[in-house]
């Protein structure tokens, strides 16, 4: 069901931010894992090395965290 209230400025960022991060994080746990899906390369930039499974494990997490408070934040904004 759709709904014709527009969702708010910063609902729609966290959700950008929160796709991001999920599929970066995914992507880069099936690069460490399996060595042969390198989706999105720049994620390699923002975990140090040498803990790169628990960095994106922890932006897998965070993504889901960022996009249910978006989530939150909209159904709020919408009353």
């Amino acid at each position: 069901m759709t709904s014709s209230t527009p969702t708010s400025p910063l609902a729609a960022l966290s959700h950008v931010v929160s796709f991001a991060l999920v599929v970066g994080g995914g992507s880069g746990l099936l690069h460490e894992w399996g060595g042969w899906l390198h989706f999105m390369g720049f994620v390699r930039f923002l975990v140090p090395d040498g803990y790169e499974v628990y960095g994106y494990v922890v932006m897998v997490v965070v993504g889901a965290a960022v996009g249910a408070a978006g989530g939150a934040l909209d159904e709020r904004s919408r009353g």
